[in-house]
């Protein structure tokens, strides 16, 4: 199977999903303002991982994904207003844009589990529909953007998990022969992803530098 290369951050991803929840759920506040992006991202519910985003890190993203043309910003008045290009950037339908927003929201899930979860997003009649999506993206020519996850011990289905911020690290962690080696693989991954962030801002500051 064939899978793209890292597309988008953990924050960019983030931010992505934030955006195709709130349009669907609350159209009345999309397109999204700054302060309302950055109540979805760390929201604490539902948000697997769980973030912590300043403002200056969701600017910093989201001057990458406008450049990237994976958003648009909009001026309401005197406020920035950001809406998403996610299905025609990827040239999806709506319903796995569903998909792939759930599991970058909520992190790896089983057919059941994506389906309910999905359901404030898309409605599927069954979980033979959510499959024949899930296959579709398995299954894409210009690369997967899912993939099914080795069962994990004790577990009676596999997990789905989004290919979009690269390979998923959950498969590596399973196999961790102790709770406490588990515990200190997820910290590197953490550790490693806030480097990332930090990394990228400072890029973006070096670059505004010279486009002022």
């Amino acid at each position: 199977m064939n899978s793209p290369s890292q597309i988008l951050s953990p924050v960019q991803a983030r931010i992505l999903a934030v955006l195709i929840e709130k349009e669907r759920t609350v159209p009345d506040s999309y397109p999204l303002s700054l302060n309302g992006l950055q109540t979805g991202c760390n929201q604490k519910t539902a948000r697997e991982p769980v973030m912590e985003l300043s403002e200056s890190e969701i600017l910093a993203a989201l001057d990458e994904l406008k450049s990237a043309g994976w958003i648009t910003d909009h001026l309401a008045g005197r406020v920035a207003r950001y809406s998403h290009r996610f299905g025609s950037q990827l040239g999806v339908p709506s319903q796995s844009v569903a998909v792939l927003a759930t599991l970058m929201l909520r992190g790896p899930q089983t057919a059941a589990e994506l389906r309910s979860h999905c359901e404030r997003l898309h409605r599927f009649a069954d979980i033979s529909a959510l499959e024949g999506f899930l296959a579709e993206l398995a299954e894409r020519s210009a690369g997967a953007l899912v993939q099914l996850l080795p069962r994990q011990p004790g577990a009676r289905e596999s997990r789905w998990a989004h290919l979009l911020c690269g390979e998923p690290v959950l498969a590596e962690a399973v196999v961790a022969s102790s709770p406490q080696a588990s515990g200190e693989l997820l910290a590197r991954i953490a550790a490693l992803e806030e480097e990332i962030v930090t990394l990228k801002n400072e890029f973006s500051a070096f670059k505004r530098q010279f486009e002022a």
